[in-house]
């Protein structure tokens, strides 16, 4: 649950813009917050007022808006009216405004801006009058319809812009800016006629009405389908509510002396500094981010309009300044005068936030702390991603613009519907389109990479792929898309039909046919020791990955360990910073050749039997220990004893069946595959998972236990006497639910130890612990902690014993249906759930340490590479954190930005 805003005791639903601060955005939204802190630094931000997230929060929940809000909105309004000298809709001089949402976290598929609210039949006249431009005046009333008709009516926007497109073929217009005023007119009533025709009613004259039901709209749209999915993806809580900005209307379309942009004071694709953005003359600011027209860089606008220019580098300045960050911002030009219409902490791709976090602590701007916080594990680990090989045969067919790096391969599909039937079949596909809107949220979440002919940096498609981590080409002019034929055709006339094979590179921007080869990236390059950061040619990001972990690792309290089960493994995690072996699964040792052999123990009728087949198993055993143990000398390595279930080892009951009726037909009887298919039948189990496994495995067969840990043992051994080594080895027994079934085993692995220790003449300080992965184990911890040098929480069996779920069941059947409905905000396999395992976790934790102090306290599970379960985990007070090999650089920067965190 989210923590909202203190509420005034007089309950304020409405602030105006110099009422506010940054520091309000779960209150005020972030565009709020910040129009509010550009007012208070003396910007030049167009007057109005925010309605709160709070009103919001009581209008979802109700289905009716505040009784005191209307009132506190026509008070706030009154005063905007009298500060502009002209009031809202007024015939002769209409004040206008535009209405916007702004939750505290930026989000795509919240209501899209309507702008120019205020005009109707008569309006529209007296803006031409005022403005002396009557071709300025219909466009912008066509812009209100078409916006209004959208997003608040919910009318087809095809409609619209088929409209659009058909008015500028009749009139040989290459764009709607060519379109005359007598020709915009028409189009006006065209508009109307549309509301008229899809939604029974007229197009509401009243200006208040407008205003009222944009409101009205932006509250819904925190309920839409595409804002629930985006915070399900980015985990962002379903309670916080969006505020509803009213401001009042500058105008970027009055002519070339006026214009609009987006800005950033850094690039938010490399991080390098300069100036960067799109500028559109004669336009409105949703022409820039739609990606409706082509815009210009936004150098341009020193040779279009210098005062401008200067002045916004100016503001630029001051806003990186006082916001310590790359900074995105919105502006219009009116007739000359530059006004600032929102700024935020802008979005950036991986590469870009580890480079911004380290020039800004070389800068003096931010400690080394802060840095950590300007990056996170999801971001190291794109950067983790394969490139492309740079000397392979490419068939480049076009190239647009980098607006997020990275190298995806893909089908072309030219839907989103496509794009997400196809990806659920296991098809790689890129999405291509003319230009993105928030209609292709879902679509962009199932492709590789999305790839646009129109539309720039800072357009939709651009602003969204970068934070969702998604490879982006923008503005690829040269290919004609199709969406109706469902094709793309290059400038040479290559026409590339819906399935056809497409490589996109985000950090050249370059389009290839066809699939082509990836190399490592030059971050794992780096972690696997392959470059050096401080060699004379290393990659510039390469220097800042390295900088940022060598802060994180002397930050963090939480040491890092690997799941590894094989000495090739247990190298490629320490060279990825590994301080350990936390999970080693020695069921993986079973498998293969020595199948056979485990076959052989669960047919023993006899002692003898038995220890033949045990036998036979030790040497090899030890062997993989011997290798292990070097590869990992000197750190921890937990060996977890046999856990999975017993019909892993065993053949299908079916196919072995049928094996036997096979042989039995041709009277051709083997008594192996008898014997075995009697073991089967006798140990088959409805639920395996919940059966005979871990610590009841190994009381059940005796030996078993016992073999294992004096292969162990002797490993240890022979690796300290033989080898002068350092072995630190863990012995963990695994699904323990009460404390008697630990003693047994600890009894019986004592006594092997002693035994190894007397033959070889040395101590070993074999440590003896559990796994952590029943509920009745978190919850009688105290207990067993009393036979336990150490506990290793195993999430993903304590997840499944919790929630009552098989993994392997659920996740195919119902998992995407409990995301869907919102009962999930994101699998509790991927993160933890706090709430409940979390909870026997914490409550594990002190009760363990309440009996032993000195108890290590460690996870082994997946949850321990997440990101989000790291910081948990740091809170709870647990020693360490084990994860794959892979994982292990994101877990270690976690630990470090949770310890920063403080």
């Amino acid at each position: 649950m989210s923590e909202h805003a203190e509420k005034p005791a007089s309950e304020k639903f409405v602030y105006d813009f110099a009422e506010g601060n940054k520091d309000l955005k779960e209150l005020l939204g972030g565009k709020g917050a910040n129009l509010a802190e550009m007012t208070n630094l003396g910007l030049p931000v167009p007057p109005g007022f925010t309605i709160t997230t709070e009103a919001c929060r009581r209008y979802l929940d109700s289905g009716a808006q505040p009784t005191a809000l209307r009132d506190e909105v026509g008070s706030h309004l009154a005063a905007l009216e009298q500060r502009m000298g002209k009031k809202l809709g007024q015939a002769d001089d209409p004040l206008l405004v535009s209405v916007r949402s702004g939750a505290k976290f930026s989000m795509p598929g919240m209501m899209d801006t309507v702008l120019n609210i205020g005009l109707s039949d008569d309006s529209v006249h007296g803006l031409a009058g005022q403005a002396g431009d009557e071709r300025f005046a219909w466009d912008s009333y066509r812009r209100l319809i078409q916006m209004f008709g959208e997003t608040v009516l919910g009318i087809d926007g095809e409609l619209f812009s088929g409209a659009l497109e058909a008015a500028r073929n009749r009139h040989d217009a290459a764009s709607d800016v060519e379109l005359s005023a007598e020709q915009l007119r028409e189009l006006v009533e065209e508009f109307k006629g549309i509301v008229t025709r899809e939604t029974g009613r007229d197009f509401p004259q009243e200006a208040r009405e407008q205003m009222d039901l944009a409101v009205r709209a932006v509250f819904d749209s925190w309920n839409g389908a595409r804002a629930r999915l985006y915070r399900r993806q980015e985990r962002i809580p379903h309670d916080l509510g969006t505020a509803v900005n009213i401001c009042s209307m500058v105008f970027g379309n009055l002519g070339p002396d006026s214009g609009t942009g987006v800005a950033f004071t850094r690039d938010p694709a490399s991080g390098q500094q300069g100036v960067y953005g799109d500028y559109l003359q004669n336009a409105q600011g949703e022409d820039v981010v739609a990606g409706i027209r082509n815009t210009v860089p936004l150098a341009e606008l020193e040779r279009l309009d210098k005062p401008s220019y200067d002045r916004l580098l100016d503001i630029m300045e001051t806003l990186e300044t006082h916001y310590k960050d790359l900074c995105d911002i919105e502006f219009t030009i009116e007739r000359g005068t530059l006004w600032m219409l929102q700024t935020r902490v802008g979005k950036r791709t991986a590469a870009a936030a580890f480079r911004i976090a380290t020039q800004l602590v070389d800068q003096g701007v931010i400690d080394e702390a802060e840095a950590l916080q300007r990056v996170n594990g999801t971001q190291l680990a794109q950067l983790m991603f394969p490139r492309f090989a740079s000397e392979a045969r490419t068939d480049t067919i076009g190239r647009g613009i980098a607006a997020s790096p990275g190298a995806a391969v893909g089908k072309a599909v030219f839907d989103s519907y496509t794009a997400i039937k196809w990806s659920r079949s296991g098809e790689r596909v890129i999405l291509v389109r003319r230009e993105t809107n928030p209609d292709d949220l879902d679509g962009m979440l199932a492709a590789e990479g999305i790839l646009t002919s129109r539309g720039g940096k800072t357009s939709h498609a651009a602003v969204v792929a970068r934070g969702m981590g998604k490879t982006c080409v923008c503005g690829a002019e040269e290919l004609e898309v199709d969406t109706k034929r469902r094709q793309l055709t290059t400038a040479a006339g290559t026409v590339v039909e819906e399935g056809d094979t497409l490589s996109i590179d985000g950090s050249s921007g370059r389009v290839y046919l066809g699939e082509v080869p990836v190399v490592p990236s030059p971050v794992v390059e780096y972690f696997e020791g392959r470059t050096h950061a401080g060699a004379d040619d290393a990659d510039e990001l390469v220097r800042a990955v390295h900088r940022i972990m060598a802060y994180a690792d002397r930050m963090r309290r939480l040491r890092v360990r690997a799941n590894a089960d094989n000495a090739e493994d247990a190298l490629r995690a320490r060279r990825f910073g590994a301080q350990g072996i936390g999970l080693c699964r020695t069921e993986h040792m079973f498998l293969g050749e020595r199948r056979e052999m485990v076959e052989r123990l669960i047919l023993a009728d006899t002692g003898s039997e038995r220890d033949s087949a045990l036998t036979g198993l030790l040497p090899q055993q030890r062997q993989d220990f011997v290798e292990l143990f070097e590869a990992m000398d000197g750190l921890p390595v937990t060996v977890r004893l046999l856990d999975p279930p017993l019909h892993e080892f065993l053949p299908d009951i079916t196919e072995l069946s049928v094996r036997v009726a096979l042989a039995e037909s041709r009277q051709d009887h083997n008594e192996n595959d008898l014997r075995l298919l009697q073991a089967v039948h006798r140990l088959h189990e409805q639920n395996p998972m919940l059966g005979l496994r871990g610590v009841r495995l190994g009381l059940v067969i005796p030996g078993l236990f016992t073999m294992q840990v004096r292969a162990i043992a002797e490993a240890a051994a022979e690796r300290r006497v033989a080898s002068g080594g350092d072995p630190r080895v863990e012995i963990m027994i695994p699904l323990v639910g009460t404390v008697q079934e630990l003693e047994l085993v600890r009894d019986d692995a004592e006594r092997v130890i002693a035994e190894v220790e007397e033959t070889y003449g040395t101590e070993l300080h074999l440590a003896l612990g559990t796994m952590i992965e029943l509920p009745r184990a978190a919850l009688t911890a105290d207990q067993i902690a009393e036979s336990a040098d150490f506990f290793s929480f195993g999430t993903n069996d304590l997840t499944q014993t919790v929630w009552g779920f098989s993994r392997d069941d659920v996740e195919a059947s119902f998992f995407t249906a409990y995301l869907e409905k919102g009962i999930f905000g994101v699998s509790p396999f991927e993160t933890i759930d706090k709430d409940g395992v979390g909870s026997l976790v914490r409550d594990a934790v002190r009760a363990g340490r309440a009996t032993r102090p000195d108890l290590k306290l460690g996870v082994c599970g997946e949850h321990g590479g997440d990101p989000e379960s790291v910081h948990f985990f740091h809170e709870a007070g647990l020693d360490y954190v084990s994860c794959s090999p892979f994982r292990i650089p994101v877990a270690r920067l976690e630990a470090g930005r949770a310890a920063a965190a403080g």
